[in-house]
């Protein structure tokens, strides 16, 4: 029962294209226009370069020659260094904080070789370029060699810095099946963040959930809001949170996560029936809050962070 209220929820979501109101809530309740710190977005060839007060946070990267577009780094806001793997051991194919599937339409959008399956960037827009957030969007289509495409998606990356100890990424992306498709149950699935070994449970860092369960054997498939991953490194303690959008169809989701650095709001494993099938035309909307942060998760007060998130959709 408890798995079917999950898989019903997920496919009215989808296919219907429930949309819940589409804007970005503050990184506080708050927060105003001219509040938090100067945040600039640069479009290049290859990437959107993010920089608070002129110092480098994030780079979004769409080349043609990826897998899927990913942000790297992702810069904590007092070391200055990355608190995501752009590709370590064990599992080299996640890149930092990104979006794939595996298992669609028998192609693959998160691992293997390009010819299996590719999330490429087809236009990028920067929406505003500095102030105290950016904002810019991005259209993609999935492709595969000898087959159809069956996803476009477009997103919407907003970046604000509200504190110095803070930096914040909310993620938007809207799927339309361009064709029939179909998912088969798969661990390897949609919003996703690896951490870098130095921060992970095995090299002594933290994984906690809002529930206050720890690590892989305490948060692997627990229903949570939100997820905390943290650490220490070179005497510096940073983390990053991920916050499910309260109107994301199966809130509070189920989590895929691992100690060596990995995890993931996703219901994809856990799928009745093992499958999942849209007709084409049908889509949906789905929204993430990343927050980056100095401390652990109490000091950076990421419980209170993630109640401000959901009153502001209230």
């Amino acid at each position: 029962m408890f798995k079917r209220q999950i898989l019903c929820i997920l496919v009215v979501f989808i296919l219907t294209g429930l949309i819940v109101s589409s804007f970005f809530p503050p990184a506080y309740a708050s927060e105003k226009e001219d509040e938090g710190m100067n945040v600039q977005a640069e479009l290049r060839k290859d990437r959107v370069r993010i920089k608070v007060d002129g110092k480098l946070f994030t780079d979004y990267k769409f080349s043609d020659d990826l897998k899927y577009p990913y942000f790297y780094p992702v810069n904590g806001p007092r070391s200055g260094e990355s608190v995501t793997t752009e590709t370590s051991e064990p599992y080299p194919h996640h890149h930092s904080l990104f979006f794939g599937c595996d298992k669609v339409n028998e192609g693959n959008y998160w691992q293997d070789t390009l010819e299996r399956g590719q999330i490429i960037s087809e236009k990028v827009t920067i929406e505003k370029a500095e102030g105290a957030c950016v904002e810019f969007t991005q259209i993609c289509i999935w492709k595969r060699p000898g087959a159809e495409s069956p996803f476009r998606d477009t997103r919407r990356i907003r970046v604000s810095a509200p504190s110095s100890t803070l930096r914040v990424i909310d993620f938007e992306l809207t799927a339309t099946a361009l064709i029939d498709v179909t998912i088969l149950k798969t661990n390897h699935s949609l919003f996703s963040a690896r951490m870098v070994p130095e921060l992970s449970v095995n090299e002594g860092g933290t994984l906690v959930n809002a529930q206050g369960d720890t690590s892989e054997k305490g948060t692997w498939g627990v229903h949570s809001p939100w997820c905390d991953y943290w650490g220490s490194r070179d005497g510096v303690t940073e983390g990053l949170a991920i916050f499910n959008h309260p109107g994301n169809p199966w809130t509070p989701p189920p989590w895929f996560t691992r100690d060596y650095g990995f995890f993931s709001p996703t219901p994809m494993y856990w799928l009745e029936g093992d499958r999942l099938d849209l007709d084409a035309g049908e889509g949906g909307t789905l929204r993430y809050r990343v927050v980056v942060h100095e401390g652990d998760t109490k000091t950076a007060g990421i419980a209170q962070l993630y109640d401000e998130y959901q009153r502001s959709m209230e």
